[in-house]
């Protein structure tokens, strides 16, 4: 058998595992879906917050009375840390995020990224291409929305062909406009924020003396600009901003 033949076993494993977590999600998030239909919640944050909660288990009888808490009610109750016990437990939260799948995103996310700013970083890190390869099936119900918040909270001019490029991988995933359709008003009006801002990033400046409009343009509009400019009238469309 040649090298290339040779079976790494263990990229199957990891493969396979990452696709049996996303069928997990999957099927538990539609089931989530079905029960709010079925309880005809009141609003859509209440059907939201059903869908988002779908990974929590109830609590058992032995959690409940009696039984041993292997984690402790407040943390912050605890006596005796040492600050050097904090400072090995934040540098371990600032660690670079590389996920290899969508699953292992959806967990640094959550448990590692704890501010805007923190996020907005962890998002220019891994760039378009990346983020777009880790939700080629599903960006997930709700993260879009969480993901277009912090662009627009934070975005700055100096990061825009990164965002565009981001915004751009994002649209090309899977049930994008499903995705896009379940946003929240406050997630619909942070994307619109978010575009105003990238819009006026993009502006002409005021005119020089002494050069005509279409030199200046011709000046100040070279060809990265240029299709950065093309690509943003693309994204108004795909993210139905009007």
């Amino acid at each position: 058998m040649e090298r290339n033949d040779i079976i790494d076993f263990k990229a199957l494993e990891k493969e396979l595992q990452a696709a049996l977590t996303a069928d997990e999600k999957y099927k538990r998030e539609n089931a989530a879906k079905l029960r709010a239909v079925e309880q005809r919640v009141a609003s859509y944050e209440e059907f939201r917050g059903i869908v988002l909660a779908s990974h929590l288990k109830p609590l058992e009888r032995k959690d409940k009375i009696g039984g041993k808490r292997t984690v402790p009610w407040n943390c912050h109750a605890i006596q005796g840390r040492t600050s050097l016990d904090e400072t090995i437990e934040i540098s371990q939260e600032k660690t670079l995020l590389q996920p290899e799948t969508s699953a292992e995103f959806y967990r640094d996310w959550r448990r590692y990224l704890r501010s805007g700013p923190e996020r907005y970083q962890a998002l220019l890190q891994l760039g378009g291409p990346k983020l777009g390869h880790l939700f080629q099936t599903d960006v997930g119900f709700g993260l879009l929305g969480e993901l277009l918040v912090v662009l627009a909270d934070h975005v700055r001019s100096v990061d825009r062909s990164v965002v565009l490029e981001i915004l751009h991988s994002l649209a090309g995933t899977g049930r994008f406009t499903l995705n896009l359709s379940l946003m929240s008003h406050v997630e619909r009006e942070s994307c619109r924020g978010l575009f105003q801002k990238l819009q006026a990033m993009g502006a002409p400046r005021p005119m020089k003396e002494g050069l005509s409009q279409e030199k200046q343009g011709r000046e100040e509009q070279p060809g990265g600009l240029q299709e950065e400019e093309r690509l943003l009238q693309e994204l108004l469309g795909l993210y139905q901003v009007d």
